[in-house]
């Protein structure tokens, strides 16, 4: 058997209303000073007072970082490590989605170890040591509450990553009650972004691809597939939203092992340069870069297809049935009321070829791609998403 390692979060909690035993649940890992990093919007709708309420009755005091914007930039990670410096942590809390979880993690590395930033970009790279880490999601989506990664907004367009088992948190807590609230918008585009997930988790050609990791995809697909429209359509019922939650950690488990490839690369440059969610970046190119794999990994989409969709299992051969799969993918962007083309999200033709260039920087991500992408092959792709 091939060798490989296999990293992730030791503790996992899953629970309704986890958040607000916080305290008890991770206050004496985290010490008595806690950066508390959260965005804007969570903290006027509350959702963070019964978190920080538990911290200060275990003897926490927390101090709000809660300037976290999507796509967080560089100058808003130092601006948390500050806080963080100021209030002399000796924890942190991530509160939100992935753009929180994101801060916190490298918020958690820098003020721990002291190190460059500069010198902690790329895979493995980052040495710590790190503060104690808790991760909250409030999405079910990016699952980086079980990944090694960061990714920083540098400069006007450019995303960098850190991808170290350093940053891995301590405690992660999954608390659906806390996804209730989300838009049928927010919903849609991060449960695809988890089935993004799984599906290149499941194919990619990392050497360190793993029977683990397909193993969590694939569950991971279980889960997200039976109940993403449920989450969508009727965002009240806690079991969907668990599921969820549930399957977006699974997916994370196994993509953090078992990396991501040209869905992402390509994904990037849409959300870097146009802004657009990264969920919804990941869900306009994916049946385009699907198809462009096939040729190569049919029989490894036709052997999750039915995962995610049942009905799939019905389909001849391994032909047929990545091409349904590819297909159910596309029509599920459409029926959850997601945007299906590029040119929706305001980008014309004149913006792909500059798209191209940029997405062959995301070397880390194409080396695991079932297909070699070409920059002529990455701009033929953006055409049939046009």
């Amino acid at each position: 058997m091939t060798p490989f390692t296999f990293n992730t979060t030791p503790s996992i909690v899953f629970e309704p209303e986890a958040s607000a035993r916080l305290g008890a649940l991770a206050g004496r890992r985290l010490g008595p000073s806690i950066l508390f990093v959260t965005d804007p919007g969570l903290r006027r709708l509350g959702l963070c007072e019964p978190a920080l309420a538990s911290l200060e009755a275990e003897g926490g005091k927390p101090a709000v970082f809660d300037a976290v914007e999507a796509d967080p930039s560089r100058a808003t990670l130092m601006k948390a490590v500050e806080a963080g410096r100021a209030a002399g942590a000796t924890g942190v809390v991530g509160f939100g989605g992935g753009s929180s979880l994101d801060v916190a993690k490298l918020a958690a590395l820098l003020l721990g170890s002291g190190e460059d930033l500069d010198q902690a970009w790329g895979v493995a790279q980052a040495k710590g040591p790190r503060l104690p880490l808790v991760l909250v999601p409030t999405t079910a989506g990016t699952g980086s509450e079980v990944t090694p990664v960061s990714i920083i907004t540098v400069g006007d367009d450019e995303k960098r990553g850190v991808s170290s088992p350093v940053i891995l948190p301590d405690i992660a807590v999954l608390d659906a009650a806390l996804t209730l609230g989300l838009p049928p918008a927010i919903t849609a585009a991060t449960g695809v972004d988890a089935m993004v997930h799984a599906i290149e988790a499941y194919a990619s050609r990392s050497p360190n691809n793993n029977p683990l990791s397909k193993m969590l995809a694939r569950q991971a697909l279980r889960l997200l597939g039976a109940n993403i429209e449920k989450a969508v359509f009727e965002g009240g019922d806690i079991e969907a939203r668990g599921a969820m939650l549930l399957g977006s950690m699974l997916a994370g488990q196994a993509f953090a092992n078992s990396p991501v490839a040209a869905v992402h690369a390509l994904a990037y440059p849409i959300g870097g340069t146009f802004h657009v969610p990264h969920g919804l970046s990941n869900a306009l190119v994916l049946p385009h870069v699907l198809r462009f794999n096939a040729p190569d990994a049919a029989h490894l989409y036709a052997e999750i297809a039915a995962d995610a969709f049942p009905h799939l299992s019905r389909e001849d051969g391994d032909q047929g049935r990545c091409a349904a799969f590819i297909e159910e993918l596309a029509g599920l962007s459409k029926r959850l009321g997601m945007q299906t083309r590029l040119a929706e999200v305001g980008i014309g033709a004149d913006d792909l070829a500059g798209m191209a260039a940029d997405a062959m920087k995301q070397t880390r991500l194409l080396v695991n791609n079932p297909r070699p992408v070409t920059e002529t092959d990455a701009l033929a792709i953006y055409k049939a998403a046009l």
